[in-house]
């Protein structure tokens, strides 16, 4: 599954840490949907939790999709590196592809699909 309906609460911000990601799965009817969140104070992004390149999981290791400085989200299997506003590959296997848009946003303290 790459997609899910609108309107579905996810939990509070706080459940990211400032600069931090997390990773969400989701049970739907047609089956489970994996995606992932970064948390930049207020603003939040939601991306499938595929890699373009191979079709992976974007962590070895839960939570972990971002670089050691928090500065973009890396594939931990094959090093590519994605910007955090866009998804677009800046570096590896799949430069100029992009990650899959999850679209979510904060409202009320609450992050929420879009």
């Amino acid at each position: 599954m790459f997609a899910t309906p609108p309107g579905i609460t996810l939990g509070p911000v706080e459940t990211i840490a400032d600069g931090r990601a997390r990773n969400f799965v989701l049970q739907m009817r047609a089956g489970r949907f994996h995606g992932f969140v970064v948390r930049r104070g207020d603003c939040v992004r939601g991306y499938v939790d595929r890699c373009p390149h191979a079709g992976l999981p974007l962590a070895q290791t839960l939570d972990q999709y971002l670089t050691p400085d928090g500065s973009r989200i890396t594939c931990g299997w094959h090093g590519a590196l994605f910007e955090i506003d866009s998804g677009r590959c800046v570096g590896g296997p799949c430069i100029g592809q992009s990650l899959t848009p999850w679209p979510v946003i904060q409202r009320n303290g609450q992050i929420v699909t879009a």
